[in-house]
């Protein structure tokens, strides 16, 4: 099992270096996009471990989260702003709050 898991990743990881999805236009706003998905994603662990999960939170949260960030980082973008900063600063502090709680719910346990 463990085998299909690295070959996936290195299959995933060739293909992203040679075939590049995204513009390096977009770049900026992929990050944000990627750091919003992290941030519902730890969010979601920490909330299963808490016993307060909410799949219509985390779903509406998961999409409305990166949309929004997107969108601001878009148009600092077109306005020559580059609020992407502020996007990763905030979801980046976000994460390490999550996975700290989520850490010291596991060591209780």
């Amino acid at each position: 099992m463990i085998v299909f898991a690295i070959l996936g990743l290195a299959l995933g990881i060739a293909i992203g270096v040679y075939l590049p999805v995204f513009p390096q236009l977009y770049s900026k706003l992929v990050a944000v996009a990627f750091m919003a998905s992290l941030d519902a994603a730890f969010g979601g662990l920490r909330a299963v471990k808490e016993g307060t999960y909410d799949s219509s939170i985390f779903i509406s949260g998961f999409f409305a989260n990166g949309l929004f960030a997107v969108f601001l980082c878009y148009f600092g973008m077109r306005l020559g702003i580059d609020l992407y900063y502020v996007a990763l600063v905030a979801f980046g502090l976000r994460i390490f709050n999550n996975i700290a709680i989520i850490r010291r719910l596991f060591m209780k346990k």
